[in-house]
């Protein structure tokens, strides 16, 4: 599988790069991908653990504990548990945010589809995602893998990333082309 420059360019596409070439070689992309989802989920969901990657007050050797730890409770699966483990002894564990979007993008492409980021200022609800999934798989010609993030400084509305293309519908947007506008 051919990967793009852009992904293996960065600290981050690097690891996410070995790491999926290590998880399609033995076939567990699709486990892989669940227990990044559930370290994605932990990172939003626990603020501890958010502070934990953030800090460098946190040592090496702290870090792999607090992962080895981590990883029974979020049923991680053995290659992403030795993954953060090397991500901690590396010190790099404040990349694992940014591997995991980048492995996605890596899954994605090897399923065939493209990834769309989406953001908006509150969550979207099933109903919401699958008919964003509908429009922009109709753009896009084939299936679309939505990295749905929420910013609530955009106040209202979204703003959607699909390949080189970009589509801003938020408030802020519209209330700063009106701002400018009004200055002439």
């Amino acid at each position: 599988m051919e990967t793009s420059g852009g992904i293996r360019a960065s600290l981050a596409g690097r690891y996410a790069s070995a790491l999926f070439d290590l998880a399609r070689d033995q076939r567990q992309i699709d486990s892989v991908s669940r227990s990044l989802e559930a370290l994605g989920q932990a990172l939003l969901d626990s603020k501890e653990f958010a502070e934990l990657i953030a800090s460098p007050l946190v040592s090496r050797d702290e870090a792999g504990k607090a992962f080895a730890s981590l990883a029974p409770k979020l049923q991680l699966d053995p290659i992403t548990t030795n993954f953060v483990g090397v991500l901690a002894r590396n010190g790099r564990k404040n990349a694992l945010g940014p591997v995991i979007r980048a492995f996605r993008r890596l899954a994605s492409e090897h399923r065939g589809e493209t990834t769309a980021e989406v953001i908006t200022a509150r969550p979207l609800n099933d109903d919401q995602m699958a008919a964003l999934k509908t429009q922009l798989r109709a753009r896009a010609g084939r299936d679309v893998a939505i990295e749905a993030t929420v910013d609530p400084q955009i106040l209202g509305g979204i703003v959607v990333k699909l390949g080189s293309q970009q589509v801003d519908a938020s408030i802020r947007t519209k209330l700063n082309r009106l701002a400018s506008a009004m200055k002439g």
